[in-house]
């Protein structure tokens, strides 16, 4: 990467081992996409929640040639709340996302992604 990774808590203490997790994913996507030119990792706790807990939200900002690609981790749904209540699983899940659209962001670039084409008209 050009640019150094950033990784930013908001109303949450940073720890070694969440750095640590984020900066292997982060590794894995510089395999997928070796042009990478920047990262930027935000963690946050919006609000406390008295009945389901800290939920907390992750966002990636991904930046490749010519091109910004933003991944979200905001669980809104109930399901979702109660599915991923701490930080690991939702870097984990953030990262899972974030990994799938670069890798139809490489196919785009490359050319791998079928177009439908339309029928000659006579």
């Amino acid at each position: 990467m050009d640019i150094p990774l950033e990784i930013a808590f908001h109303n949450l203490k940073p720890t070694a081992d969440v750095e640590s997790l984020i900066r292997e994913h982060v590794e894995k996507l510089e395999k997928l996409y070796p042009h990478l030119i920047g990262c930027r990792v935000s963690l946050e706790v919006p609000h406390r929640q008295h009945r389901h807990g800290n939920v907390p939200e992750v966002h990636i900002a991904i930046r490749v040639p010519g091109r910004e690609i933003a991944i979200s981790r905001e669980p809104h749904r109930a399901k979702e709340r109660h599915a991923t209540p701490n930080l690991q699983t939702s870097v984990r899940d953030a990262f899972r996302a974030a990994e799938k659209r670069l890798m139809d962001f490489k196919q785009q670039q490359y050319g791998e992604v079928k177009t439908k084409e339309l029928p000659a008209s006579e």
